[in-house]
């Protein structure tokens, strides 16, 4: 068994956040599993430069999370850290966005973390020892208008990790749940590029809107990816790490946000992203 922590980061495709957690982990001197779906394999080439090892693993399949999590303890005796990143944008109008978008978006954000997390566990308890990251979001707390399927998946990982963090302990396995801000990554280009699958008929007046909600996180100060993730990674590997760890651009206004009375928050959100519009 490898001295190193092992540490296990879903996705890893190039251009978003995880492919720089597994950098961050790596320079800190643990063996770093990058792990992908099969498309988006070719992304990680580079992460085996720099002596990362590579996995393919989908969270929307129990046959792969379970065959990735046994290959990598045959090989490594234990999985130290799971990273749990994997996720995807859902921008849309609630009354209208497709329930098949909705629900892929609670498969892979939310119920694609507790996969791995049931997979991950059983080791982590036989050793009494571990450490989840589920990756939330500052609107997981406060929802924002044209998004609401990717806030409701995330603020469902905000309750998941709660209750988890207490459920664990007994096994001396902690989790951290992470709630960035605004980081600069992929994921912007993704939103946006899916909004070309949509003819919008009752909100076809907000169109520019909706898109100014998919690309928001990624324009104006947005916090480097690479920033954040050796700022989550430091924290992670501290003796104690913390139970939330709240970094980026906008947290600040996010916290206000959250102790503002509704009429403040809707006014902001209501003047932010256009729901002003007469139709």
């Amino acid at each position: 068994m490898s001295d190193k922590k092992i540490v296990l980061v879903t996705g890893c495709a190039k251009g978003g956040i995880g492919y720089e957690y597994c950098k961050a982990f790596a320079e800190q001197n643990c063996h770093v599993v990058a792990s992908d779906i099969s498309q988006r394999m070719d992304d990680l080439l580079e992460l085996q430069e720099q002596q990362i090892e590579t996995l393919e693993l989908d969270v929307l399949s129990d046959i792969s999370v379970s065959s990735a999590v046994k290959a990598i303890i045959l090989k490594h005796g234990k999985i130290d850290v799971l990273i749990n990143n994997a996720g995807i944008g859902s921008t849309g109008p609630l009354a209208e966005l497709s329930l098949d978008e909705i629900k892929k978006a609670y498969e892979i954000n939310t119920l694609g973390q507790l996969r791995m997390v049931q997979h991950v566990m059983p080791s982590m308890a036989s050793r009494r020892s571990g450490v989840i990251v589920n990756v939330g979001s500052v609107v997981g707390k406060v929802p924002t208008p044209w998004a609401g399927s990717y806030c409701a998946s995330k603020a469902a990982v905000h309750s998941i990790s709660h209750t988890l963090r207490l459920e664990l302990k007994p096994f001396g396995v902690n989790v951290v749940l992470v709630i960035p801000g605004a980081i600069r990554s992929s994921l912007g280009s993704h939103n946006t590029g899916s909004l070309s699958h949509y003819d919008w008929k009752l909100y076809k007046d907000f169109s520019d809107a909706i898109a100014e909600r998919a690309r928001a996180s990624q324009v104006g100060k947005s916090t480097d990816a690479s920033l954040f993730a050796r700022h989550v990674v430091n924290k992670v590997l501290s003796p104690k790490p913390p139970k939330q760890i709240v970094f980026g651009h906008m947290t600040s206004l996010f916290a206000i946000l959250s102790f503002s009375p509704l009429w403040v928050r809707d006014l902001f959100f209501t003047k932010r992203f256009g729901v002003d519009k007469k139709v």
